[in-house]
């Protein structure tokens, strides 16, 4: 009897559920769904929703989730949705024997091997090492950081909460970053500057003795990380540059830290909704230089390579494959 996939990416924003052909290694969309998080009191709720109007697939083998918390024993408290979610009970009520959960990050980077040229953009060539390990950085509403490792033939993803460490200044400008910021928070987290959000906040800094170059208001009225942006890449704005300039050097330093960390050979992905709408701005100095300034360590970061992930939903495919992996032990 034929079999499919149940695979879902749970965020504070947008659910995304699929049911996917078990084709290995990249198991193929049947049909997707996104549905907004706040619409629904539970995960289960949406599950029985997108099965009822998926009517006359076959049977779900094995399902799935990236969600956005951390994970014990298969239960997760969600972040920033007031949703708890269990594994087991969830399988119960839904009628699938066997069901998983993943941190949305592990669930990223679990597909970043099946990921063709056309999904990912080059930010640095390097020599991949087809038997090394991968890692992805991600900076959205937060920071989010993932590894993906070989051990025993296989390729296990790994969770991290990474984004919450400590922020490392490096420059002198840094510095200055720092110690105006400690004044506003009680520590300075990674994510306080390379996130979204982050982004704003090096705006501000930025800005401190003028008003946005680009604004014609008397006084400068918030700005959209999309604003800066286009501000800094149009050269409208001395101010949105160089706050700009500040969270590539940081992403990049990030980046280079992580592939430190996980020994990440294979390759460095960095996804997240803002990185695509940076334009051009990872292809400087500035990230590559932050990048592999890590010392003794410099000839290794050199060595390795850096792209972009374009695919919008490589949370869920990457669930999809923890999905098919779970069948198949299952099997077992």
């Amino acid at each position: 009897m034929s079999r499919t996939l149940l695979a879902g990416d749970v965020g504070g924003t947008k659910t995304s559920l699929g049911l996917f052909h078990p084709d290995h290694p990249r198991p193929t969309p049947i049909i997707t769904k996104r549905f907004a998080t706040a619409a629904f009191d539970s995960l289960e709720s949406v599950v029985v929703r997108f099965l009822s109007e998926a009517k006359g697939i076959a049977p779900v083998t094995a399902a799935c989730f990236g969600v956005a918390g951390p994970i014990r024993n298969g239960v997760s408290q969600l972040t920033n949705v007031p949703w708890a979610v269990d594994a087991k009970l969830l399988g119960v009520r839904v009628g699938i024997k066997t069901v998983g959960l993943l941190n949305d990050l592990e669930a990223m980077v679990a597909a970043v091997p099946t990921l063709q040229p056309a999904e990912l953009s080059v930010v640095r060539t390097g020599s991949a090492d087809e038997a090394g390990n991968y890692a992805l950085i991600a900076p959205g509403t937060g920071l989010g950081e993932a590894g993906l490792r070989r051990a025993g033939g296989r390729l296990i993803s790994t969770p991290s909460e990474g984004g919450h460490a400590d922020f490392a200044a490096r420059t002198t400008r840094e510095l200055e970053l720092v110690t105006w910021l400690s004044t506003r928070v009680d520590r300075v987290a990674l994510e306080d500057v390379v996130s979204g959000p982050g982004l704003l906040t090096l705006s501000r800094f930025t800005h401190q003795v003028t008003q946005c170059a680009a604004s014609q208001d008397a006084e400068m009225s918030p700005l959209s990380p999309s604003t800066i942006t286009g501000n800094a890449l149009n050269g409208v704005c001395p101010a949105c540059l160089d706050a700009l300039d500040l969270f590539v050097s940081a992403l990049g330093a990030a980046a280079g830290n992580l592939a430190l960390r996980t020994l990440a050979t294979a390759g460095v992905f960095v996804g997240g909704g803002i990185v695509p709408r940076l334009g051009d701005a990872l292809q400087t100095n500035r990230f590559t230089d932050a990048f592999i300034n890590k010392g003794p360590m410099r000839s290794l970061l050199e060595a390795i390579p850096v792209w972009v992930v374009l695919h919008e939903e490589t949370a869920l495919l990457g669930a999809a494959i923890a999905a098919d992996t779970l069948a198949r032990d299952s099997r077992v």
